[in-house]
């Protein structure tokens, strides 16, 4: 967390920015609306190595649930998803994982993706869910409000872009990641302060690299979303964000790097231009990853067989396959309640107090 606490340093001063990061305290500029994306005629199909199928070996010693009780067939453990991608895909991947994790538990599960970042935290926090995929802000509103607890982090294959310090850590697994300032080429923005005056697309308001980060980074440059934008908007998900700065639907924007090029998002598939289009103009600092959680009062030994089953997935090629489509998940490590604390700890002092934004 060093480079955390260096972020800190840069940011310490500013006091007010917690009126930028919560969406209810501060007016924004008037919306601008997003044109569905238009249908694109995809290049010319390549073949694509087909995975194998998911092993899904059951575990040694499962748990087991009684006829009518969580975890049995008519009462399903729900598993919620953040829709920070291609809801299909989410879909498909999330119900893949699910029957998955059924075959190597013995227990059953369904799932859901949420309507948005906070509608999953709200499942988790009314138990509708037991289990949640949150990303990394969330995870802290959650354990805030809910006593959300935090098992497992995700391991990434580091994605980079050519601006970024770290880059010589591009495909070394890794539990952070880094946020993205995108612009259309049109637009002439190659600097913060070039931002003003522009049309901005965040993600949604519980978007850590969408949104939280990328308003302390804009503040501490001296942008202040609620005034110095035209016009902002939360495209709802990082490839709308990008897909609406590539058709000019909004000068500029944030997103996770580099969504640009990543796989599981697979933009170029349908706007094979979108790197000629749209440019990286600045990165954000690290960011600890997403991961796994599960509400409290859930069976520990229904916690530890779904976790020792996603552990499992992760290391099959089938089963990581199925986890790279979900959200680009490479492996997982187990961690404890205190893994994201250093991160609240950077946000509190930079004016984002996660108790603050439930209340």
């Amino acid at each position: 967390m060093k480079s955390l606490r260096l972020f800190v340093m840069a940011l310490v001063a500013l006091s007010m920015i917690l009126a930028a990061c919560a969406p209810a305290a501060t007016p924004e500029p008037t919306a601008v609306p997003t044109t569905a994306p238009a249908a694109t005629t995809a290049p010319e199909a390549t073949a694509k190595p087909t995975s194998p199928p998911p092993a899904c070996a059951p575990l040694a010693n499962p748990p087991t649930a009684k006829a009518g009780e969580l975890g049995s067939p008519d009462k399903p453990i729900v598993i919620t998803f953040v829709p920070s991608g291609d809801t299909g895909k989410i879909t498909k991947a999330g119900n893949e994982i699910a029957d998955c994790l059924s075959k190597m538990t013995g227990l059953s599960f369904t799932i859901e993706v949420g309507t948005s970042f906070g509608a999953s935290i709200e499942a988790m926090g009314a138990e509708k869910a037991q289990v949640s995929f949150l990303n990394t802000f969330s995870v802290l509103l959650a354990e805030q409000k809910y006593q959300v607890v935090p098992a497992l982090a995700v391991l990434r294959k580091y994605n980079t872009n050519d601006l970024d310090p770290d880059k010589a850590l591009k495909g070394q697994l890794e539990p952070f990641y880094k946020g993205q300032f995108i612009a259309n080429v049109s637009a002439d923005i190659t600097q913060y302060s070039d931002l003003k005056g522009k049309t901005f697309c965040f993600v949604d308001p519980n978007s850590t690299s969408g949104y939280i980060v990328p308003n302390i980074v804009l503040k501490a440059h001296g942008i202040d979303p609620a005034t110095d934008f035209k016009a902002v908007q939360n495209a709802g998900s990082h490839n709308n964000v990008a897909i609406a700065v590539y058709k000019g639907d909004c000068d500029a924007g944030v997103t996770y790097i580099d969504v640009l090029t990543d796989a599981a998002a697979d933009l170029k598939a349908k706007y094979p231009d979108i790197t000629e289009k749209v440019v990286v103009f600045a990165d954000t600092d690290r960011i600890p990853n997403d991961g796994v959680q599960f509400v409290k009062t859930l069976d520990p030994a229904f916690q530890t067989a779904i976790s020792d089953g996603l552990l499992a997935m992760s290391k099959d090629p089938g089963g990581n396959a199925i986890l790279r489509g979900l959200y680009t998940i490479d492996a997982f490590q187990k961690i404890n309640a205190s893994f994201y604390d250093d991160f609240a700890a950077v946000l509190k002092q930079a004016g984002v107090d996660p108790a603050e934004l439930v209340k």
